[in-house]
């Protein structure tokens, strides 16, 4: 059977043939024969895949379609959408991977018997993976709903023949994940391996809201029980699918809303981890108002989170640790503080911490980790840890330093934990007896209770921004260019410019893309204008995202600023932004630092700059450069590369003499700097 129903969009046959989407409409207009729209939109039309492939290959413009590629087109054709083929494909990779006899005996023969052999062998490997029992979040497909995927499952089973199975089905997760961005809210890794540490370790673990399985799977280790439920049926099975294959516990994971329609009313798990879904109106709050789960208050129809976290203590031993992330507003609204102040009396609340923005979605927001445990018996006289690591924030949307946070996180975690307190000393975490948080607010916020970074007493930090910036000094003092010599009469020097230099093999020029499928920071023109890292995120696409190697140099077309800079090592594998283009010498040929200097000269750039009402636009190609030996190059090469690192070390000392300014004003309004000195 061919794949005839699957379908793949202009962007696809893009991917495909390894060009952008303006060659497919071009082709679409130049050739007769090229294959006819069979669904879509007008705009937006879509073509029968097969055929796609028949038409390249018969052009000469395809040798091969790549396997990966191949069944990521399937899987987004497919009838049933790629949620479905999800699902289908997670079961045959199940099947490949737990009982790869059975799989090749049964893909021997043609796609009609596969199909209806498929499910008596998928019945035998689900049950064994996810339990026997009408229950089971991933049901057997029948024959005929998996006769369209054949194709798909057999290209799954290519794909997973060389890195494995598991890798393969994260392979077509990711993509899926990254092509649906606002349908999924996900929890990053680190994040989750930090919520999974902090709950220690479990023989049962639940997560009550499950979404793609990323707690779980930072959770699980050999011989554990998992146990997920996730309101949406498909994503569930997904979930376990996903589980299965990339760990050895037993996966126990249900469809449907915990809260409404807990699937495990009598589980009492060691862990729980719960990344809920926040600001949820529509909760449940009417008919559960009586329910048993709400020990500790019953929680306004604002306060879903609430809700979320004690069901997590209901579903949890005595003795069972629980951690949850919430929004900020969670720590102080005041239709949570009854709420709030039962956990803290009761000792189930163990600690807030604040984590840094970009953390999770939503990344402007500084989020919180709620750490509760059940409790066995009444505390006498109970504390709370707060722990703030915003400090540990990354510049722009990089993210936040994972490692210090992971370090100032477990560290005060672990030594609350053991003694029931914490000894008294600055830093970013304090613990405090819960009588003193017990007022009309009960605000819980650990900002509100840890001191600011400049009133601990310690003007040691302040000492050390100063001494840096003493040697940022000395070190521009030392860098700082020698002046020229008697200028004479500029010598003659043939000159050539970088449109030709491309048209002649010295350097490839790519400009950036408008979104990818890649996961990697992005590079942009803010960036490159202002010196730094990487600080965007790339938008999701239809287009390959132009990847950043070192020794490419990257120019701004907009802003009218002479500028280009030299990617290395730290910027190299960024995408490649809007309004950037890249120049990527061959190094027998050009060096790169002779190149991004002459192309930051002022005349070079009124030269190829063009101005609109509201903007002015560089001309890349109509920069100008010397037509000089590769020896004589490097010899300007070394100059520039010079004058980059004295600008580096200007703009360094910039930023260590505004941090000195804004720790001198909060030291003499905290009073931790003497007026005197």
């Amino acid at each position: 059977m061919q794949d005839n129903g699957t379908e793949v969009t202009a962007a696809g046959i893009a991917r495909l043939a390894g060009v952008g989407r303006a060659a497919v409409s071009n082709w679409r207009r130049r050739h007769a024969d090229f294959p006819k729209p069979v669904g879509g939109t007008e705009t937006s039309p879509s073509f029968a895949l097969a055929d796609v492939e028949a038409w390249l290959r018969a052009q000469g413009k395809l040798a091969e379609v790549p396997p990966r590629e191949r069944v990521w087109q399937q899987l987004v054709g497919h009838p049933e959408g790629p949620a479905a083929a999800l699902v289908h494909a997670g079961c045959a990779l199940l099947l490949v991977h737990d009982r790869p006899t059975l799989w090749l005996e049964a893909s021997a023969g043609s796609d009609e018997r596969l199909a209806a052999l498929l499910p008596a062998a998928l019945d035998q490997v689900l049950d064994a993976r996810f339990g026997p029992g009408p229950d089971r979040a991933v049901p057997t497909p029948p024959g005929p709903r998996l006769l369209p995927s054949v194709p798909l499952l057999r290209g799954a089973a290519e794909l997973a023949a060389g890195p494995g199975a598991r890798k393969a089905y994260e392979f077509l997760l990711g993509r899926h994940l990254d092509a649906s961005p606002r349908q999924y809210t996900l929890t990053p890794e680190p994040l989750a391996d930090l919520m999974a540490e902090l709950a220690g370790p479990a023989r049962t673990v639940l997560d009550p809201a499950c979404g793609t399985g990323s707690l779980l799977r930072a959770a699980a280790r050999p011989g554990q029980e998992l146990y997920g439920q996730d309101s949406d049926p498909a994503l569930a099975a997904v979930t376990a699918l996903r589980l299965a294959l990339s760990t050895d516990a037993a996966v126990r994971i249900a469809a449907g809303d915990s809260l409404r329609a807990d699937a495990r009313p009598g589980l009492r798990a060691d862990a729980a981890l719960c990344h809920p879904p926040f600001n949820e109106r529509n909760w449940g709050h009417d008919e559960l108002a009586y329910d048993p789960r709400w020990e500790y208050g019953f929680p306004a129809r604002t306060e879903s989170e609430l809700a979320w976290v004690q069901h997590a203590l209901a579903r949890v031993r005595d003795g069972g640790t629980v951690v949850v992330l919430m929004p900020p507003a969670a720590a102080s609204r005041r239709s949570g503080r009854r709420v709030r102040a039962d956990l803290l009396r009761r000792g189930a609340l163990r600690a807030v911490i604040a984590l840094p923005a970009g953390a999770a979605p939503p990344y402007n927001l500084p989020l919180h980790l709620w750490v509760l445990r059940r409790p066995e018996r009444a505390a006498a006289q109970p504390w709370l840890l707060l722990a703030d690591a915003g400090q540990f924030a990354g510049e722009g949307r990089g993210g936040p330093d994972w490692r210090s946070v992971r370090e100032t996180v477990l560290g005060a975690w672990g030594d609350f934990d053991r003694a029931g307190r914490l000894d008294e000393r600055p830093g970013p975490a304090r613990a405090l007896p819960v009588v003193e948080l017990l007022d009309d607010d009960v605000d819980l916020a650990p900002a509100r209770h840890l001191p600011p970074p400049g009133a601990t007493g310690d003007t040691a930090p302040l000492t050390e921004v100063r001494e840096r910036l003493d040697e940022t000094l000395r070190l521009t003092a030392e860098l700082t260019p020698e002046p020229p010599g008697t200028a004479g009469a500029a010598p003659h020097r043939p000159l050539t410019t970088v449109g030709e230099l491309a048209r002649g093999g010295a350097l490839t020029l790519r400009t950036g893309t408008n979104g990818g499928h890649a996961r990697v920071p992005l590079l942009t023109d803010h960036d490159v204008l202002a010196g730094t890292g990487p600080s965007g995120t790339l938008p999701e696409g239809d287009e390959e995202p132009v990847l950043t190697e070192p020794g490419d140099v990257v120019v701004p077309v907009l802003g009218g600023g002479s500028v280009a800079r030299v990617i290395d090592e730290a910027t190299s594998g960024a995408a490649l932004g809007r309004n950037l283009v890249l120049l990527r010498p061959d190094p027998a040929a050009l060096d790169p630092w002779f190149l991004a200097g002459f192309l930051r000269g002022t005349a070079n750039h009124r030269r190829a700059s063009s101005h609109a009402s509201t903007a002015t636009r560089l001309d890349v190609r109509r920069l100008q450069l010397p037509r000089l030996p590769l020896d004589a190059q490097r010899g300007y090469g070394d100059r520039f590369r010079a004058l980059d690192e004295f600008e580096r070390a200007l703009r360094l000392a910039g930023r260590l003499g505004e941090q000195l300014v804004r720790g001198m004003y909060d030291g003499l309004t905290d009073g931790t700097v003497d007026p005197g000195r």
